[in-house]
């Protein structure tokens, strides 16, 4: 029992005036991995094309195979035979499977021998399909963010991704075996997703730790999307290909992205690392002081108050930077003359000049040096001097 090729010219002459059953693929649009035959009478082919329901086929029935499909003859959920190459072919009970394998060659027949059907055909047989074409645009999205350590920011960042990613079908009697569902008449790939797509993910996840393993910067990751896609292939291939007969074709990273918080750690440390520059520091102290001039003239208070802000401001940036140094000297200095002055008995007029001992009057502004007063308290006995006295009443030291 099997199939056999058919005649084309035969089936659009004698036998489809005998409304010979012809059985075709069901709907199978672009995301449909599995579908059902469906016979369609000759006479409605030739005027509409109009299918009709699911059913078993008959000894002598016709299977329209179309490219890119994958025509299984099954009886009581076994495969009697099969064909990956377009063209019509004929139920013939009497013939051996003959095994069309196409594409595939020989290697589907490994396969075969542990699902064929080995029993007396019955009047159970039916025809599925299966999809070769690659099956594009199945979405994935982590569902929580992957933690990724960044040794340059020597902190435990976290990624979110999200993309599609394609499968093809490598072994269809494998994969009818493993994935489809028993008793299924039309499987669209996100009816089995699930169980691939946490695989997927978990791929997804081993990679990106190894990109973190091999020290690769989180602010790289990006760049890189060709080298995941194809490290993540390769991983699920292995796994796929083996056990349920399909294999990772292509994957698309639309977007990598950082959750909230490692965004703004990863702002903060290059602020940091940018300030940490002395040509890019004074670039920005530059830039805000040209900044503040630009917005003094708008300022409510007036150009004059503003431009006082602005003075505060660019002191305030200068100390930042270093730029009080030699004012700071310059005070120490003066402080240093003036301690010396009183110490050789100079005297510090009224108007703030700094005059020497033997000066009795100021030539800054004439003013006369001012009387020596006693000191408040005794040096001697630490006792409150009496104002006006010369001399302490505790102990009789002189004063002054």
């Amino acid at each position: 029992m099997g199939i056999i090729k058919a005649v084309i010219g035969a089936i659009g002459g004698g036998l489809a005036d005998s409304w010979l059953e012809v059985v075709e693929c069901g709907d199978m649009g672009d995301n449909t991995v599995f579908a059902s035959g469906v016979k369609v009478r000759q006479g409605d082919r030739r005027n509409q094309n109009v299918k009709g329901t699911a059913d078993t086929v008959s000894n002598g029935s016709i299977i329209h195979v179309y490219d890119n499909q994958f025509m299984m003859l099954v009886d009581g959920g076994k495969v009697v035979d099969y064909t990956a190459e377009p063209g019509y072919f004929k139920v013939e009970h009497s013939s051996m499977p003959s095994l069309f394998g196409g594409q595939f060659g020989d290697s589907l027949k490994e396969t075969f021998q542990r699902i064929k059907y080995g029993g007396t055909p019955s009047s159970a047989q039916k025809v599925f399909f299966i999809n070769l074409q690659e099956i594009k645009g199945i979405k994935f999205g982590t569902r929580n963010p992957i933690n990724y350590f960044d040794s340059f920011y020597n902190s435990e960042l976290f990624l979110r991704a999200h993309g599609t990613y394609s499968i093809k079908v490598t072994d269809p009697l494998k994969f009818y075996m493993e994935a489809i569902p028993r008793n299924a008449q039309n499987v669209d790939i996100n009816d089995i997703n699930e169980q691939y797509l946490n695989e997927f993910l978990e791929a997804l996840q081993s990679a990106i730790n190894q990109m973190s393993a091999d020290g690769t910067r989180i602010s790289f990751v990006t760049s890189k999307t060709r080298e995941l896609s194809k490290y993540m292939a390769e991983t699920l291939d292995a796994d796929w290909n083996q056990m349920r007969g399909m294999q990772v074709q292509s994957v698309g990273i639309g977007s990598l992205s950082y959750d909230e918080e490692s965004q703004k750690l990863i702002n903060m440390r290059n602020a940091g690392a940018m300030l940490s520059d002395p040509s890019v520091r004074e670039g920005y102290v530059q830039g805000a002081m040209a900044r503040g001039v630009e917005a003094a003239g708008s300022n409510e208070a007036g150009a004059g108050a503003a431009f006082v802000g602005v003075g505060l401001g660019m002191n305030a940036a200068g100390s930042m930077a270093g730029a009080f140094s030699s004012s700071n000297q310059q005070q120490m200095q003066q402080q240093q003359s003036q301690q010396a002055q009183q110490a050789a008995g100079g005297w510090k007029c009224a108007c703030g000049a700094d005059n020497a001992s033997g000066m009795a009057f100021c030539p800054s502004c004439g003013s006369k040096k001012p009387e020596r007063q006693a000191s408040a308290f005794c040096p001697n006995c630490g006792a409150k001097a009496q104002p006006g006295a010369k001399f302490c009443a505790g102990c009789g030291n002189k004063l002054g």
